[in-house]
């Protein structure tokens, strides 16, 4: 248990994690406190509780309690995708939100409960979920929890802890989802819950349906799931988040002490992959940082006293999109015309954090989205030249044009790149490392034993996932449907784990002869 502030008796709000927290901008939990804290609010941490004992030891708080499993799904965290347990011991519980907001209810009868984090965000309306092979209701009403937060929640925390401060209820929030018997005029209703159990088609239809952009309900047997439309985030409410002072004292067995001085320049992702769930969280639109803020941070971190020069990562979702922030047009920002590839942004601040005082290297760990990459022969050689850390990550994910398409992934300047980055390093000190996936829907053993023959002409392909279906992405929705929810069209999958085992072990064999 930690502690960020505290006045009198009793905290304001008690915040539960299932992850260990850090007093770190990467740290989710970390984040909020510092959040709350800045704003007043006494905030107390309790990690990964077991037993009564751990859930009641800073007794009741004012306000609420706010509970989340961190950065990760618990399910996706304690299972591969072949359904089989990662460890001896799970360091979180299975489900669990659930597990802890249902102890809370037990301990302190009538208190109130905020969820929040990925698990919370993705898991909002009606949900394919793997493990169980059937659709679940929104976790909000299996957790009993009196509001659900969705995305990073920064702004929604502040505006739910005045509210409760003040008395008001809990409702209206942008960015929340609670539990209604009435659907106000401004929502638009999604098929419901009974509608998507009797039909994969309705189940496509609320698939296609999703956005952080538009208030939306779904019916339940007696009353609505509603969604508040999520706030908008700008430059200056980051530039605001990322300044504030985190000591960075990182937890002994934290996830995150590799990215201990790492730097976010931005959020957001225009990549919209069809298996990644970033835009129904964090948006489809990128919000940069200001220069000077991201600048200053480096400045402030040059001074701690365990920096050794070396920034781990600077970057973001894909560390290239930095500066292509949307310029107002409601389409999709990677085809736009308009968006800015020209990465000038991002390359005045690469030059700028080299120059900073005590900096001896800032590496770009995030991966680059390499398409974009080719835009600009004056970023490869910057990123090139001085950020690479021995291997580049790119994600080209398959070969397959149909897998790919189902991906919506675009891999036509693969050749171009590879060429161009060898090039760029004739000594061969610096190389590129490459991610794939198998199993995704459209998928089968076929493509990837032509996948294996592709991968022998690489070098570095050390790791590749099977695909697993995660809560309110398009490809799960494929998985469980069997239907492209952007086309209507029939889409082939692999639900046999002995066929997933075979795709695997291809893949192992073509790896581990490397």
């Amino acid at each position: 248990m930690s502690v960020i502030s505290r006045t009198g008796s009793e905290f304001d709000i008690i915040l539960i994690s299932a992850e260990y927290w850090d007093d770190h901008p990467l740290s989710p939990v970390g984040m909020i406190a510092r959040v709350l804290d800045a704003e007043g609010f006494s905030v107390g941490i309790i990690e990964k509780p077991l037993v009564e004992a751990d859930f009641t030891k800073l007794g009741s708080p004012k306000l609420f309690f706010g509970v989340t499993s961190g950065s990760i799904d618990s399910m996706l965290n304690n299972y591969t995708p072949l359904k089989k347990m990662r460890r001896d011991e799970p360091d979180m519980p299975d489900r669990a939100l659930i597990v802890y907001c249902n102890a809370l209810r037990r301990y302190f009868k009538g208190c109130r409960i905020i969820i929040g984090g990925i698990e919370a965000s993705l898991r909002r309306f009606a949900h394919y979920d793997y493990w169980d092979n059937d659709l679940r209701r929104s976790i909000l009403y299996d957790c009993r929890a009196d509001v659900l937060v969705y995305g990073n929640g920064e702004k929604q925390i502040v505006q739910l802890a005045k509210k409760a401060s003040d008395g008001q209820e809990l409702t209206g929030v942008k960015g929340t989802c609670i539990i209604s018997k009435e659907v106000p005029d401004d929502f638009h209703q999604l098929p419901s819950f009974t509608e998507i159990k009797a039909s994969k088609e309705k189940f496509c239809e609320m698939q296609a349906g999703f956005s952080i952009n538009k208030n939306l309900a779904q019916q339940y047997e007696h009353d609505f799931l509603l969604q508040f439309r999520s706030p908008n985030y700008s430059s200056d409410h980051l530039d605001r988040l990322y300044s504030m002072e985190f000591s960075r004292k990182m937890h002994s067995r934290s996830n995150l002490k590799m990215a201990q001085f790492s730097v976010v320049t931005h959020r957001g992702c225009i990549g919209e992959c069809s298996f990644c769930s970033l835009a129904l969280h964090q948006g489809s639109k990128i919000i940069s940082r200001s220069e000077e803020s991201i600048i200053f941070e480096i400045e402030r971190m040059a001074k701690h006293p365990e920096f050794k020069g070396y920034v781990d990562d600077l970057g973001g979702p894909s560390a290239n999109m930095y500066g292509m922030d949307c310029v107002g047009c409601d389409g999709k920002c990677i085809n736009c015309f308009k968006l800015d590839k020209s990465h000038e942004r991002l390359i005045s601040l690469m030059r700028k954090a080299r120059q900073v005082r005590g900096v001896k290297k800032v590496f770009v760990r995030s991966g680059v989205r390499y398409d974009l990459a080719m835009e600009s022969e004056e970023y490869m050689r910057e990123l090139s030249a001085h950020h690479v850390s021995g291997t580049l990550k790119i994600a080209p994910e398959h070969t397959s044009k149909k897998v790919l398409a189902l991906m919506n992934k675009r891999n036509e300047r693969l050749a171009d790149f590879i060429l161009h980055f060898e090039r760029l390093n004739p000594d061969g000190k610096q190389s590129l490392r490459y991610y794939f996936m198998i199993g995704h829907p459209g998928d089968d053993e076929k493509e990837v034993l032509a996948l294996v023959d592709e991968i022998k002409k690489l070098r570095n392909v050390e790791q590749f996932q099977l695909f697993t279906p995660t809560p309110m992405t398009p490809s799960t929705c494929m998985y469980w449907s069997g239907i492209d929810p952007s086309t209507g069209r029939p889409v082939d999958v692999i639900h046999d784990y002995n066929t997933k085992k075979k795709m695997k072990t291809h893949m192992m064999k073509a790896v581990g002869a490397r």
